[in-house]
């Protein structure tokens, strides 16, 4: 259950968050934003139902916690003893830089939510690169089809049909709308199905190449959370779309 992955929404919602991860999950329990009335994806049963009603999901992210006593202490100090604890006074920006990791005794245990949202940025903008390379690179080879549009051949040239949806799916991203993952992931198999195929058929090895790694960021931007991960796998695709983008605008 600790690599699975969760869709959930408040019961007045209609709009589904995630996916959301166990750690996640707990982290938005932290924060007041899930409780056990809050609905998550079931796809055994397909079907919507409260996180209470998952004994396995419930211990999971609501584990009991077990009463703390306090021990006696016998040898107490004097109230009358004189205080002598010379340290400066805490500060709220030295809480503030505490919690986010910037002092000395804190910067091993930064807030993973901060680190976990840098991660869910670059990942978003790294799709979006992505997926406008790969809209140019499969447009402007078309751009005489496109001057004259003729919707009887566009079954002619599917790259346009391709490149129109690339371009779509960026411009909602730009938006912020990272509910449409699914669809770039989906995105992300049928251009490697696609033109790998078309390139493997061809003996084509470094247009073939570029295509996976281009698939392949762009897939993993979408699901990875830890931050080192996303910038590799949007390096790995920029430059995989980028070769793309070479073959298919500079090979007549």
């Amino acid at each position: 259950m600790a690599t699975q992955e969760f869709y959930v929404r408040n019961e007045s919602e209609t709009e589904a968050r995630g996916p959301f991860n166990i750690e996640q999950l707990s982290t938005l329990i932290d924060n007041g934003q899930i409780t056990t009335d809050t609905l998550f994806y079931d796809a055994t049963t397909e079907q919507w139902a409260a996180i209470d009603t998952s004994e396995e999901l419930k211990a999971a992210l609501f584990p009991v916690k077990k009463a703390l006593k306090m021990r006696t202490k016998h040898n107490l100090q004097s109230l009358n003893a004189e205080v002598t604890d010379s340290r400066p006074p805490i500060t709220v920006d030295d809480m503030l830089a505490a919690a986010e990791g910037r002092t000395t005794d804190t910067k091993d245990r930064k807030d993973p939510e901060i680190a976990m949202a840098r991660a869910a940025a670059v990942g978003i903008w790294s799709c979006v690169f992505m997926l406008i390379i790969a809209a140019l690179a499969e447009l402007l080879p078309a751009i005489d089809f496109l001057m004259k549009f003729d919707p009887a051949k566009l079954l002619e040239n599917p790259l346009v049909i391709l490149g129109a949806a690339d371009a779509i799916l960026a411009i909602i991203l730009m938006l912020g709308m990272v509910t449409i993952y699914p669809v770039v992931r989906f995105r992300a198999a049928l251009g490697f199905g696609f033109l790998g195929f078309v390139f493997y058929t061809q003996g084509l090895s470094m247009p073939f190449l570029a295509t996976a790694g281009g698939s392949v960021g762009l897939y993993l931007c979408t699901v990875s959370v830890s931050l080192p991960m996303v910038v590799i796998s949007g390096l790995v695709g920029l430059a995989g779309m980028a070769g793309l983008a070479y073959h298919l605008i500079m090979t007549p």
